[in-house]
């Protein structure tokens, strides 16, 4: 049968088989993996999209979910802060928690899920998955964040942004290393936690409270507000969403909120999600863009690609060559924040 225009406008592009290469970077095998398919594609067209919201001075919100410190990602996302590969996170408590942790000198350790966790019980190591780690040292660390709480309690109330910045300098006067939050607060890149209490954090603050000592006052709407703002003022965004959970679903809603503020937003320009949660479920974990379009939380016309992976692969390789393509970036044009109560922000020319 001879073929029809229509059948050459469909097989215009051949798949490249992969083929083996001495002292290949990172960055050229993700390249010659976008001419494979699959989730070697998505996760190529992954790097392209989070290049071209740098390039296009979008300001890029991070969202953050899953046992991720724990499993060794805590440089990567410091590292993102820091060159502003990223403008502004948006975190799961568990994640800080364990920032701080390593931050102050303690560790997590490798060990393995084939274990009698009983066992681990009596010797008081904690398990997430095939990592270990101390019971005693977060406990240290919970009684270094009640410390830090009650320094903090006579002013206030804070939004979750002011009270990580504030939690995030403590740090950086003891830290034996950097991590997310110290580099955040040394860089000025407002972090969010909305389900802080949903954390150990959030834990330390209620023992506190409920022994009597004074707490701050953290207030999570504020948050909403603010993160609605960063988005109004805006010239494009971009999402990447690592995993799903309350992360994902808050950067989302600030689309949402200015609809209800009666500001019609566009939806995120740029959106890139690295889950393994599939759609069918009805999770938000899962969704897709393409639902997220049907609220006017992703644009109509947004570049998006949706990875299945688990991030713990798929981080280390999208940051790795995102770094050769673009270099150090941090000359950008991009929007500039406040430290103080009042969120304050300058939007690059």
């Amino acid at each position: 049968m001879k073929p029809t225009k229509h059948d050459h406008d469909l097989l215009k592009f051949p798949v490249e088989p992969f083929e083996v290469e001495a002292g290949l970077s990172v960055k050229d095998a993700l390249e010659k993996m976008g001419r494979t398919s699959f989730q070697a594609r998505t996760l190529a067209t992954a790097v392209d999209i989070w290049e071209s919201m740098l390039r296009d001075d979008a300001t890029v919100f991070l969202g953050l979910a899953g046992a991720l410190v724990p499993a060794g990602m805590r440089k990567l996302v410091a590292y993102l802060i820091e060159h502003r590969y990223i403008d502004c996170l948006v975190s799961t408590g568990a994640n800080l928690f364990h920032d701080c942790v390593e931050t102050l000198g303690e560790k997590h350790f490798r060990g393995t899920p084939t274990v009698d966790d009983a066992k681990l019980r009596e010797a008081r190591v904690d398990r997430i998955y095939d990592v270990f780690a101390r019971e005693d040292d977060f406990i240290r660390v919970g009684d270094y964040i009640r410390a830090f709480a009650s320094e903090i309690a006579a002013d206030g109330p804070y939004s979750t942004r002011e009270f990580l910045y504030l939690f995030g300098k403590k740090l950086g006067s003891g830290a034996k290393e950097q991590g997310i939050l110290t580099t955040a607060a040394e860089k000025g890149v407002p972090i969010y936690c909305p389900g802080l209490s949903d954390s150990s954090i959030g834990i330390e603050l209620a023992v506190a409270s409920i022994k009597g000592a004074d707490i701050p006052m953290i207030d999570i709407i504020k948050d909403v507000a603010e993160t609605a703002r960063i988005v109004e003022k805006s010239r494009k965004t971009g999402v990447i969403y690592l995993g799903g959970g309350v992360p994902k679903n808050f950067i989302q809603q600030t689309q949402v909120t200015l609809t209800t503020m009666e500001i019609e937003p566009d939806g995120h320009d740029y959106a890139v999600q690295v889950i393994t949660d599939p759609p069918h479920w009805g999770g938000l974990s899962g969704c897709t863009l393409e639902e997220a379009q049907s609220w006017g939380k992703v644009a109509r016309d947004a570049k998006k690609v949706t990875v299945y992976c688990d991030v713990t692969i798929a981080l280390p390789l999208l940051v790795s060559s995102l770094v050769d393509r673009c270099g150090d970036i941090a000359g950008r044009e991009r929007m500039s924040f406040s430290t103080g109560p009042v969120l304050e922000m300058k939007v690059a020319e």
